[in-house]
């Protein structure tokens, strides 16, 4: 096998739930890890075993989910060369007790007529074997039209790819985030937009025992989305009918975020994130990261900017019995960073009213980030703080720290990953709460 192969790495009792890391807004990342102590649990990174022959010319995981320790899925893509021109495909491999499988495209890829490009965006993971997959691939020969996909595991078993179907004709389609509440009952969304232009619409599409169902345009979103250009960044599962969702949308004005939720199956109306619009002065708001722990008990993250101030402000907002409560700022971030844009990249809720968030903000005077967590207890979230042990960088390394992605396990449990800046340049980080 050629070129370089993405490694994956073995952790010890820690399992991800359902909802993807991986989304629009993913920090940056690629930075090879720190010695970690010993007893940290990790065991040591290695390749993720390519079984068949797919003439790897490189690889990435672009998302991994955990429903129990020892038992995950994790989805990407690889480059291959077919008819003398580099193409790349999606892949998805699983781990079994501990041991991981042999990776294989996604079955059914070929059907599909893939023309230069295929990627897995999100994997999700309702219990051991049990698994769904989203993303999106290229057709024709200027690879110009993208259409969706998702592709279900059952007991182990990874089915055929299939299309994710109504959408109007011609529409291009991306599926940004997966979440399985149960085993075959899964919810994927994404955005859709004409072919050759015209207003971007997010999309909801769902699993119900084993079936996927034609995709629908998020109830609401139309009358939101007066200036055309909507999407769903994140989705998370409770259980099987109880989700939520939330991404963003252009009012014609500004750019907002909004939260929708569904109960017992059905999908009630997209809202604005209540109070985003008074935050949201300078006009441009992202919701990144959504987590459930129960049925109509979440949280989720993102950024607003302040006009006054010149630069973006990170934000959380509770559900709470199914009514979503009123954002605000990162409590804290003030004080951390006066002055310098900061951005919630994702958030994991370990009980209801006990979650975690991680981003990063701008320091001024440096040309990288800082990593900072905040904790959300019974319902109260706490002061944002600097990740121990990170630093914002300097001209020499550059880069800066970040939290890309955290888990949350229980109401006291956690682990984030992200990077952080030393002599030798940028590197993985892990970090765990107990």
């Amino acid at each position: 096998m050629r070129g370089t192969l993405v490694i994956i790495v073995a952790a010890v009792a820690v399992a991800v739930c359902g909802a993807p890391v991986a989304s629009a807004s993913s920090a940056r990342a690629g930075r090879s890890a720190p010695a970690l102590a010993a007893g940290s649990g990790w065991g040591t990174a290695k390749e993720v075993p390519f079984g068949v022959a797919l003439n790897e010319l490189g690889a990435g995981v672009g998302s991994v989910s955990c429903p129990s320790a020892g038992n995950c899925a994790v989805g990407g893509s690889y480059v291959t060369l077919i008819n003398g021109h580099d193409r790349t495909r999606p892949f998805v491999d699983s781990q079994t007790n501990g041991k991981w499988h042999a990776a294989r495209q996604v079955p059914g890829m070929t059907a599909l007529h893939v023309s230069q490009y295929a990627f897995v965006t999100s994997v999700s993971c309702a219990s051991a074997g049990n698994c769904a997959a989203g993303g999106y691939y290229s057709v024709g020969a200027s690879a110009s039209i993208r259409e969706a996909f998702v592709a279900s595991e059952t007991d182990g078993t990874w089915g055929t790819a299939e299309e994710v179907s109504g959408f109007p004709v011609n529409s291009n389609a991306i599926v940004m985030s997966v979440s399985c509440g149960s085993a075959g009952d899964c919810t994927a969304g994404g955005a859709y937009y004409p072919f050759g232009g015209g207003d971007v619409q997010a999309f909801v599409v769902n699993e119900t025992g084993g079936t996927w169902a034609a995709a629908q345009g998020v109830p609401g979103t139309a009358a939101l989305n007066k200036g055309g250009n909507a999407q769903v960044n994140s989705v998370s599962c409770a259980s099987a009918g109880h989700c939520s969702a939330g991404g963003d949308y252009n009012s014609g004005g500004a750019l907002q975020a909004f939260v929708v939720n569904q109960a017992g199956g059905r999908w009630s109306a997209a809202q604005e994130v209540p109070g985003i619009a008074a935050l949201n002065t300078g006009g441009t708001a992202q919701l990144f990261s959504v987590s459930c722990a129960s049925a109509g008990n979440c949280a989720a993250g993102g950024y607003y900017s302040d006009a006054a101030a010149g630069f973006s402000e990170p934000f959380v907002v509770n559900q709470i019995h199914g009514t979503w409560g009123t954002a605000e700022e990162v409590p804290g971030i003030t004080a951390l960073n006066p002055v310098g844009s900061g951005f919630v990249t994702t958030v994991s809720c370990g009980a209801a009213g006990d979650c975690s968030a991680g981003g990063y903000y701008d320091v001024d005077g440096h040309v990288g980030t800082q990593a900072f967590v905040v904790t959300e207890t019974a319902g109260t979230w706490g002061n944002a703080e600097n990740v121990p042990g990170t630093s914002p960088g300097s001209p020499s390394n550059g880069g800066g720290s970040t939290i890309a992605s955290v888990s949350c396990i229980s109401a006291t449990r956690c682990v984030a990953g992200g990077t952080n800046p030393d002599s030798s340049g940028q590197q993985a980080i892990v970090v765990s709460r107990t």
